[in-house]
């Protein structure tokens, strides 16, 4: 019983969130912005000492702050709003609570190799009715990541990720891994606020093409 409440006063909490930040729910697609790590989980940490759960946060409020200044804002909930640890369940239940069309789990790469560098997409392992359309929006993130900020394509894959696994069965999913913090130039590019800025805007911009 304490686990079922617990689960229930998160949702609450997060769409309660959302209505502070200005977000409503309406016809158009829904959209959550999974943001990864968090808390005591920093996630990768690079050779700049820059944290994966901060570079993420900065890019998710980024693209919140983007859509607020939309003349035709998307409907767009985060997972978390601060530096808070998240379950992973947690994450997926809030997607399949506001009955998402669309979740993507942001999140930033690291190697033993500091020469590896380059985007990854990752889409569900397992077939479903949105596999198409998740596997042409990672392809699209690819692409322009690769075009437009000259980051290296490392191709889109499948996985059983959680975040994955258990979204989808229920909508389009995806996880980007948006460059290697464990990589000099690349590191330092997403500890810069005014690349963030770019990063974001080219996200919030593909997202926008959502079919």
């Amino acid at each position: 019983m304490k686990k079922v409440l617990k689960n229930v006063s998160f949702v609450f909490l997060l769409l309660k969130m959302c209505f502070i930040f200005g977000q409503h729910p309406a016809t158009q697609k829904q959209i959550v912005i999974d943001v990864g790590h968090g808390g005591k989980d920093s996630g990768a940490v690079g050779i700049n000492f820059v944290q994966e759960k901060d570079v993420v946060l900065n890019i998710a409020l980024e693209i919140l702050r983007l859509n607020k200044k939309s003349k035709t804002p998307l409907d767009i909930f985060l997972t978390r709003y601060n530096d808070t640890l998240i379950s992973l369940s947690d994450r997926t239940k809030l997607a399949k609570a506001l009955k998402a069309d669309l979740f993507i789990s942001l999140h930033c790469n690291h190697s033993d190799n500091p020469n590896t560098r380059g985007v990854e997409v990752y889409v569900a392992n397992t077939k479903s009715q949105y596999s198409n359309d998740a596997s042409w929006l990672a392809f699209q993130l690819q692409t322009e990541f690769k075009k437009q900020l000259g980051f290296k394509s490392r191709g889109v894959k499948f996985a059983n990720f959680q975040v994955l696994r258990e979204t989808g069965g229920y909508c389009s999913s995806l996880l980007l891994e948006s460059g290697f913090l464990s990589n000099k130039d690349e590191a330092i590019y997403l500890a810069k606020s005014n690349r963030i800025k770019i990063l974001s805007g080219l996200i919030y911009k593909t997202l926008k093409g959502v079919r």
